[in-house]
């Protein structure tokens, strides 16, 4: 492990001057990934500025039913926060469904939303990644790939998931990320602040190297909707989804009449399927409507060596979902 500076920053601003002062600085917040990461010299720091004094630590309900979430939030004050868990069940039971207790109680929500992927060849630190490394190829294409690889939204780059839970859930609800830099402030669509890999997968977000997120802020939540988060894991807890989806439902009687769709596990952003809410609006939600959202719902998929099983399992992960809403 390499030697770092450490600096404690006391104001945003000051978080963000000093950033701007360094190629290889890191904002530390919880830790929970990034320590790990620049200990394995995945990302090597020469400097971790701690932002943990920042006030940015509340979760504020608006006038018109919209949260703003401060970036220093932790998963487990989020996840338990009464108007969460009464108003986007789907974010609370996203966020319980990962890691432990232990680390939802140090994970923040600026962390959760800038983690980086789980793939092995990208942690191991020697095999070709083009995210660590770029123009060194990938090596989970012809490699090991049955679980934390995609198998929408790949390229000959890079073919790792994104790994969060909450994102999932906040991709369905609908939210924008607010960030700060040398620039001033400025707000994200959060289906906008991932990205793909295309042809240049080290690029994982819509952050410039010099901002700082300091809140999330969700949509209004949809009246009279009911939603969930379900997760399809080798085992029960601690464990990376294999599929996952985050649903959102108004129902008119046995007819839809608005739905969100979020998946997990299978695709290399949070993963939002429009197309597959589109064919349900004004649909009865029988078995066969399910089946035929969640066909859509993974079209273009691109199976791998060893995670071809990801393209029926993301088609169960929104059918079970679907079916359990409206039981």
């Amino acid at each position: 492990m390499r030697a770092f500076d450490y600096v404690r920053a006391d104001s945003v601003e000051q978080a963000v001057a000093t950033h701007a002062k360094s190629d290889t600085a890191f904002f530390l917040a919880g830790g929970t990934t990034l320590l790990d990461l620049v200990k394995l010299d995945v990302m090597p720091a020469d400097q971790v500025i701690d932002v943990n004094h920042l006030s940015l630590k509340q979760i504020d309900v608006q006038k018109d039913g919209s949260v703003r979430i401060g970036a220093l939030v932790t998963n487990s004050d989020l996840a338990h926060h009464a108007y969460i868990v009464e108003h986007y069940p789907v974010l609370s039971q996203a966020l319980l469904s990962g890691a432990t207790t232990q680390l939802r109680n140090k994970a923040t929500t600026a962390g959760n939303v800038m983690q980086r992927v789980r793939c092995n060849y990208f942690r191991d630190g020697y095999s070709p990644c083009n995210k660590r490394q770029p123009g060194s190829g990938c090596a989970a294409i012809d490699g090991h790939n049955r679980s934390v690889h995609a198998v929408l939204g790949t390229s000959d780059q890079c073919i790792a998931t994104h790994p969060s839970d909450m994102c999932v859930a906040m991709a369905a609800i609908g939210a924008t990320v607010d960030v700060q830099g040398p620039k001033g402030k400025r707000s994200i669509d959060f289906l906008d602040f991932h990205l793909l890999p295309g042809s240049t997968p080290w690029k994982e977000h819509a952050l410039q190297d010099d901002e700082l997120i300091t809140h999330v802020v969700l949509e209004a939540p949809l009246a009279g909707s009911t939603s969930g988060y379900l997760k399809l894991r080798d085992r029960a807890s601690y464990q990376f989804a294999l599929a996952s989806s985050a649903v959102i439902l108004v129902m008119d009687g046995d007819t839809v009449r608005e739905a969100r769709i979020a998946m997990g596990g299978v695709g290399t952003k949070p993963w939002r399927a429009m197309e597959a809410e589109r064919a349900l609006k004004g649909a009865t939600l029988t078995l066969q409507n399910m089946e035929k959202a969640a066909a859509i719902a993974m079209q273009g998929a691109k199976p791998y060596r060893h995670n071809a099983y990801k393209i029926a399992l993301g088609q169960q992960a929104i059918v079970r979902n679907l079916s359990t809403l409206t039981a």
